[in-house]
């Protein structure tokens, strides 16, 4: 595949899998969620929602006409930014996508933005038609990328992770010190490269060893040149870590 290629969707053994191209031309391959763990995720959200919908009806009945003017405040609310709140905030996952393990990201695996979150929430009110999900179920079924119609409207792909969540690198992680990283000079790297450095580490777990050990040393290589003060016998993942937590300490 070439490095002009932005991204291609392959089925790899039962899973459907997204290999995307970054801008420093290393590969880094998602699991795509199918359509019925994304099903699931939307019927505990749905849940989670009724449920405080009925709470805020049964505190708002006695107050009258006012309780009513709050309670259909607060029912908007929970419905149009129950999904953007949460996907914003906490990195693409609602409650029910977490519970099954997924995320909503955007191009290259970055996080998802308010814009494109809001994008792909407000055409819900397409992909929900003409009920039960119609619209969004057929969607997923015929796109290649698992993409439901306000996904394609938003650039944004629903990814899942074989062996759980794990947190943003975005602080030195358990065992890594990052005293050795506190003189280096890593103003060369860009928020780009600490973007695909990130994702490569949330999810080396879930690559093959060979896989693995390759996107790291592609990575390593292209990046050493750019930092001043990095001992050239650090191993490749060991220094990836370690620029993160030098990134980190200059934030």
């Amino acid at each position: 595949m070439s490095t002009g290629d932005d991204r291609r969707a392959a089925p790899v053994s039962f899973d459907d899998r997204l290999a995307i191209a970054t801008p420093e031309g290393v590969e880094v391959e998602l699991t795509l969620a199918g359509i019925g763990s994304r099903f699931i995720a939307a019927a505990i959200d749905f849940t989670i929602q009724l449920a405080v919908i009925i709470s805020l009806a049964l505190v708002t009945q006695p107050a009258g006409g006012a309780g009513a003017a709050i309670f259909t405040s607060a029912a908007f609310a929970m419905i149009f930014f129950y999904d953007v709140l949460f996907e914003v905030l906490a990195r693409g996952r609602t409650p029910g996508k977490r519970v099954n393990g997924l995320r909503v990201v955007r191009g290259a695996g970055r996080p998802i933005t308010f814009s494109r979150s809001a994008v792909r929430n407000i055409l819900r009110l397409i992909d929900i038609l003409p009920g039960f999900y119609a619209v969004g179920m057929t969607a997923i079924f015929v796109t290649s990328e698992n993409q439901r119609i306000g996904d394609l409207a938003a650039g944004t792909h629903v990814v899942r992770y074989r062996y759980g969540d794990r947190p943003r690198v975005q602080e030195p992680g358990p065992g890594v010190d990052p005293g050795p990283a506190a003189t280096w000079d890593v103003t060369a790297v860009s928020q780009d490269d600490v973007a695909t450095v990130r994702a490569f580490l949330e999810r080396r777990d879930e690559l093959g060893t060979g896989h693995r050990a390759a996107i790291a040393r592609e990575l390593a290589s292209r990046l050493r040149p750019r930092v001043g003060g990095a001992p050239p016998h650090i191993g490749d993942e060991a220094f990836l870590e370690l620029l993160m937590a030098a990134k980190a300490i200059r934030r």
